[in-house]
């Protein structure tokens, strides 16, 4: 072993047989771990109180129990007590003050009363649906903590007072693709109405997804609606967008063309194929599906359009609403079919965006309904950033992409790359 390696592993050593000790001693006068008066609790208030201490004698300029050198300056003026949440239980502290009250501590900021690790338990708590109640009373079984229901409240606000400038945040020029999806909830105006909450996650030229932003709707959204969506878009910065999915939204081919002329719009078959099967009974399903199936995988659209017709034929008197449907939708449903297979299997569904939609309907179904949009919005909002550590809503997806872009910047004739030239 080197020297280096061996003094690391000789300075670590007092230290463990330190906290060994600690714990040792703390079961044998029957200290819990955590909570109220705990080890954890103890330690933390030893740690904190001689941050606070050294952070006063920097500031001052001279240690405890030292005399100044230059007389009449300003001095220690003894303590102040104050009760910190953290994670370890309640921690009584003593804060030192100065004569001129100009010592500002930064580990323990005035008017401080947790820790930040209790904001991120608080935080996790929310983006996973928990009313604020139901937090608090999390916080008091599992750490000791009385929080109040208007602190709770405070946590989230300032986290969700991000939420404006997160949304209004300069984006990528280019997208390979924009994946356009729908959260219904419920919401309690008067009465408890379903409402749509509309989520807009991109592909970038680098394979990261990135989520764009959140819209709320009320159902009833036309080509004005997307308009109005897409225009923010671009005045953010999106430049130009290879394919848009979606799941045939009133008005969107309408929108994109204003917007992004050269996009191409495809709509989503798995959403299609859910439509069919309401009107299907479920003795049917299988050998629709299998009919169906041979439609969206032919390998060009002439082809496709041949199996419709089968199709139409073999089920039509059945059910004519399914056909009519996969009628309306037919200049959405083919785009995909000019493209090779590493571009369908990623823009055929709204997968991409299904497994994100799955997290925010957890959070979702756990509040049940919300008293107004901005709670819907903000609950969302923090199950989205609970996705990315880093709160940006950006992350690195799954190597199938790589391929996939490749064939997007050749089919598109470079422009997925053009920016970067």
């Amino acid at each position: 072993m080197s020297d280096n390696k061996q003094s690391a592993v000789d300075t670590a050593r007092p230290d463990e047989e330190l906290l060994a000790e600690l714990v040792a001693k703390a079961k044998a006068e029957g200290i819990d771990m955590v909570g109220e008066n705990g080890l954890l609790a103890r330690l933390t208030k030893t740690a904190l109180e001689s941050v606070l201490e050294a952070e006063m004698d920097e500031h001052l300029g001279y240690a405890k129990h030292e005399r100044s050198q230059n007389a009449g300056t300003n001095a220690r003026n003894g303590t102040r007590s104050k009760t910190l949440t953290t994670e370890a239980g309640p921690v009584d502290i003593e804060v030192p003050r100065d004569r001129d009250a100009s010592f500002t501590p930064q580990v323990v900021k005035k008017r401080q009363r947790r820790l930040s690790g209790i904001n991120g338990i608080v935080l996790s708590l929310s983006a996973r649906g928990l009313t604020h109640g139901e937090i608090c009373a999390h916080l008091a079984e599992a750490y000791g903590a009385e929080v109040s229901k208007q602190t709770v409240s405070a946590i989230t606000e300032a986290a969700a007072e991000r939420m404006a400038e997160w949304q209004n945040r300069p984006l990528d020029a280019v997208y390979a693709v924009l994946f356009v999806d729908a959260i219904n909830v419920k919401i309690r105006d008067g009465s408890v109405a379903n409402r749509p909450l509309y989520l807009v996650l991109g592909v970038t030229a680098e394979g990261e997804r990135d989520i764009l932003g959140l819209w709320a709707g009320d159902g009833g959204e036309g080509a004005k609606y997307w308009a109005q969506v897409f225009t923010e878009l671009r005045n953010r910065g999106v430049e130009d967008v290879l394919m848009l999915v979606a799941d045939g939204l009133k008005g969107m081919g309408e929108a994109v063309e204003s917007v992004w002329p050269r996009t191409v719009l495809q709509t989503c078959i798995v959403h299609l194929m859910r439509n069919s099967f309401r009107y299907a009974s479920h003795t049917d399903r299988k050998r629709i599906a299998a009919a169906l199936r041979a439609v969206y995988t032919a390998p060009t659209e002439q082809a496709a359009a041949e199996r419709f017709a089968e199709f139409a034929q073999d089920w039509g008197q059945r059910y004519p609403a399914i056909v009519r449907l996969w009628q309306d939708a037919w200049p959405e449903m083919v785009p995909f079919l000019a493209f090779d297979a590493e571009i369908r299997q990623v823009v055929c569904t709204t997968n991409a965006v299904e497994s994100i939609n799955a997290r925010i309907r957890r959070a979702v179904r756990a509040r049940g309904h919300f008293p107004s949009e901005s709670a819907a919005l903000k609950c969302v909002y923090l199950a989205l950033m609970a996705l990315d550590p880093k709160g940006t809503g950006r992350a690195r997806w799954s190597g199938r992409w790589k391929r996939a872009l490749n064939a997007f910047d050749l089919a598109f004739e470079g422009r997925l790359t053009a920016t970067r030239r």
